[in-house]
């Protein structure tokens, strides 16, 4: 029976990066999944720190062709409401950066990935399903779908919503859903977007897009399901024009590219992000609308924790305790964030005038206050630096009066 000292399953995006990291740690790592009988038509906006993991990982040079940089977005009020927001637009040159974050496709990304795995002589991928999960003294023992058992000291559940390795681990849920679709596709443009996302609020949610190189933009258009099962049908030429008219015509003409996705959105977390020798990413461990990309960059400090805890190979069994460690070092990140897009979310959503108002005098805030818009862009880049700030500011101050 092979040992392995971390066993991933899910070979998504989490999942192929907690692989990738681990292995060059110097763990031997099986990555187990089937590959995704769809290509995934989504595209990913990750932050600066996320970036600079990419980096570290030399993951950055091959997948930086694919993207676009967010220098800059722009939020518009499109509600049709009493109480509306001013247009609030943040820069990445007011906190010293070229661009926030870039945008990338996930398909192409996800092919990128896999060819380094295959580079990796401790990482072997199985694109197999696991069947069953022992958990037992010496370790965890996985029966996979094509006959084999393997054990190892860990195992990661990066298999989404529905995640098996949860569900065997015995750890429960919260969960709950949204009356919202979201529509995701790709579309060329006949302006240049001059590397600025625009995302319009409007009462059903937000109408997002994010730059893609050239003259190409990804939309996430989230809408009520009647309404998102209407969007769907439309011919081609009839859904362009659609679009570009909800973007009032600043991107000029537009052109649909594919065929449209449509995602239900809910969110969830678990009660636990790590319990034993287990430890969740990803949408496994949390799940929340497309808003303020935040899921992956979300994932990514998942993994980024996890292989810190893990540290480098030593040759010795992995401590039975590690997912107990981790999920006392994701809790506050993860249990703060999911909180933060579903109140902002269900802000878009209620129609009680003082939430609106709530809202609205947010916005105009961020619009006007400089030092609050750039403590709130440096608390989205790098999370928790805003209370570092905060106190490193506080700090200052009692210096200087004890002085």
């Amino acid at each position: 029976m092979d040992h392995y000292d971390i066993v991933i399953i899910g070979a998504g995006l989490a999942g192929s990066l907690a692989a990738i990291a681990l292995a060059r740690n110097g763990h031997r790592v099986a990555l187990i999944g089937p590959k995704p009988a769809i290509a995934d038509g989504r595209t990913t906006a990750l932050m600066d720190q996320s970036i600079e993991y990419l980096k570290k990982l030399d993951l950055w040079n091959e997948t930086v062709s694919l993207t676009a940089p967010l220098v800059a977005i722009h939020i518009i009020d499109g509600t049709r409401r009493l109480l509306r927001a001013p247009p609030v637009n943040f820069r990445a040159a007011e906190v010293g950066l070229d661009a926030f974050g870039y945008n990338i496709p996930n398909a192409p990304f996800l092919e990128i990935l896999e060819k380094h795995e295959a580079g990796l002589p401790t990482l072997d991928r199985m694109p197999v399903a696991a069947k069953t999960f022992d958990f037992e003294e010496e370790g965890v023992r996985i029966g996979l779908d094509d006959g084999r058992t393997i054990i190892a000291d860990l195992i990661i559940g990066a298999d989404g919503r529905r995640s098996t390795v949860r569900e065997a681990a015995g750890i429960s849920v919260l969960t709950w859903s949204y009356p919202q679709t979201a529509i995701v596709l790709n579309f060329s443009h006949e302006l240049p977007h001059y590397d600025v996302s625009t995302e319009f609020h409007t009462e059903a949610g937000p109408f997002t897009q994010v730059p893609l190189p050239g003259n190409r933009s990804s939309l996430v258009w989230v809408q009520k399901p009647r309404d998102a099962e209407e969007t769907l049908k439309l011919a081609p030429d009839v859904l362009s024009r659609t679009i570009e008219d909800r973007l009032q015509s600043i991107l000029g003409k537009v052109s649909a590219e594919g065929i449209p996705q449509s995602f239900p959105l809910s969110g969830m977390t678990a009660r636990r992000f790590g319990k034993g020798r287990t430890m969740l990413v990803g949408e496994a461990a949390h799940a929340f609308p497309p808003i303020g990309a935040q899921g992956l960059n979300l994932s990514l400090r998942d993994v980024m924790t996890l292989v810190e805890l893990v540290g480098s190979s030593t040759g010795s069994r992995l401590p039975a305790e590690t997912g107990d460690r981790f999920d006392s070092r994701r809790r506050m990140d993860i249990v703060s964030r999911t909180a933060s897009v579903d109140l902002l979310n269900r802000s878009l959503l209620s129609e009680f005038l003082p939430v609106q108002a709530l809202r609205a005098i947010g916005l105009h805030l961020l619009s006007s206050a400089g030092p609050l818009r750039g403590l709130l862009m440096r608390e989205g880049i790098h999370p928790g630096s805003a209370i570092h700030e905060l106190k490193e500011g506080l700090r200052e101050k009692i210096g200087r009066k004890s002085a």
